[in-house]
């Protein structure tokens, strides 16, 4: 690697000394300031090739610093660096044009392996970046520091500003549909989202769902409906579980992408469809069209962009990051102070593998939640919850009969939503009617009975 002009903005004076004699003696000339103003300052006078820039400084946001460069035009690489968890910052550097994005604490290697890319690559000083997506939403937010999730934020950035369908790759539970609203938002959509899971729907409804239908149409269809695409207008439609749909209706999603209009079922006229299509699955497609089981001309018109969400097993290091995110969210909407998780807890977690990926995780987080008796999750209640139990379990005489444990799990868990039915069934990973009944075996009564009794 050629040697390079370098500027490091970071308000630790310890890293800034660190970079700069790890990187000298890679040849490079290096020059370190720990506030936004001192950076732009140098950025004048030393015209560095890279700059290294951190997402908070005392002065200006780091994200400012990469606007500005951007605006005015500066001949620089920048990359953002920082320790704070924001998928939303992740793609916005990349929309506003960094090059690269690095986590805290900084590892040499990745360092070296983005100076190697900017030093190959210097003529494509930033990515075209857009208006930054002023919306945020919790549900939306990707959480992880692996340098797979990164890459997926890195796609979301890029992919955002164009309107090509996107094909989201990967098992349940990933988060395809986190990625999908990431798109949406970050292009700055303030059109609808919305999403139809293909799997979730009867085969012979789902058209109806899609295309909507008139008047008529067939029995038991009283009114004129709008489908999912013309509801969409201008917006997302996320097609989850695109695998599941039948190859009749393949063809007729097919002929809508390509005409960009379609008909409602039982009408005769024309709807333009303006919406930007996003599909995901958890199957191999292009297995499915050699077998004849996916429409090949379908499949190359959503794969024009294709995002691949990694399992959280390829990923484990992101489990604690995860974890502390859910707690935070889970503890709030069951109204529990739980607020840590001790370190053996935790390595039961990153042991497990994972089958139902993040989707499982918070399900097991949440009933850990509902089990805790304190405001730190134990091991065991961490093992409870995922239906194991500890060799190292307590004092044997503290183990009650199974129907007890279950009678207060459920009567908790029916506490912390207010006695909401489809709430606490969705919380529990349960049917609603087998909700019920365990409320009518272990005879457990709502606060309204109760006090009727007294």
């Amino acid at each position: 690697m050629r040697s390079m002009r370098i500027l490091v903005i970071d308000d630790d004076s310890g890293l800034c000394r660190s970079m700069q004699i790890h990187l000298e003696r890679q040849g490079h000339k290096v020059m370190t300031t720990q506030t936004a103003r001192g950076g732009l300052d140098l950025l004048e006078t030393v015209n560095p090739e890279v700059t290294f820039v951190d997402l908070n400084l005392p002065d200006i946001s780091g994200l400012e610093i990469i606007r500005k460069l951007k605006d005015e035009e500066v001949e620089t690489l920048a990359v953002m660096i920082t320790g704070e968890q924001d998928a939303n910052a992740t793609i916005e550097a990349i929309r506003l044009g960094a090059f690269d994005y690095i986590r805290k604490p900084l590892d040499l290697d990745a360092i070296l392996v983005t100076l190697e890319k900017a030093a190959q690559d210097l003529i494509r000083s930033k990515v075209q970046p857009s208006v930054v997506a002023e919306s945020r939403d919790a549900r939306t937010e990707l959480i992880g520091a692996d340098p797979m999730i990164i890459d997926v934020l890195k796609q979301v950035a890029v992919l955002s500003d164009s309107r090509v369908p996107v094909l989201i790759q990967g098992e349940s539970g990933t988060g395809k549909e986190l990625v999908a609203q990431a798109l949406h938002e970050t292009a700055g959509a303030n059109a609808r989202f919305v999403a139809v899971n293909c799997s979730a729907v009867v085969p012979t409804l789902l058209e109806s769902e899609l295309f909507g239908h008139e008047k008529g149409a067939f029995t038991g269809a009283d009114a004129t409906k709008a489908g999912k695409l013309e509801h969409a207008g201008e917006g997302t439609v996320f097609l989850d579980e695109i695998g599941d749909m039948t190859l009749e209706l393949q063809a007729k999603l097919l002929r809508a992408l390509q005409e960009r209009e379609f008909e409602r079922v039982g009408g005769n006229r024309l709807i333009p469809f303006k919406a930007r299509v996003i599909a995901a699955t958890h199957r191999d497609l292009q297995a499915m069209v050699a077998k004849e089981q996916f429409r090949q001309d379908l499949y190359y018109r959503l794969a024009v962009s294709t995002i691949s969400v990694p399992p959280l097993r390829e990923r484990r290091g992101d489990i604690p990051l995860i974890v502390k995110h859910l707690l935070a969210r889970n503890a709030l909407e069951l109204h529990r102070n739980v607020t840590g998780i001790e370190e053996p807890a935790l390595r039961v977690l990153q042991a497990y593998d994972w089958p139902g990926n993040v989707r499982e995780l918070s399900n097991v987080v949440t009933r850990a939640i509902l089990l805790a008796r304190s405001e730190t999750l134990t091991e065991n209640q961490v093992l409870a919850s995922m239906g194991r139990f500890s060799e190292r379990s307590a004092d044997p005489t503290d183990i009650r009969p199974l129907r007890d444990v279950e009678k207060d799990y459920v009567e908790k868990a029916l506490n912390a939503t207010g006695w909401n039915i489809s709430r606490t069934a969705e919380l529990l990973d349960i049917s609603r009617v087998t909700l019920r009944k365990k409320i009518a075996d272990y005879e457990i009564q709502s606060p309204s009975d109760k006090r009727r009794l007294v």
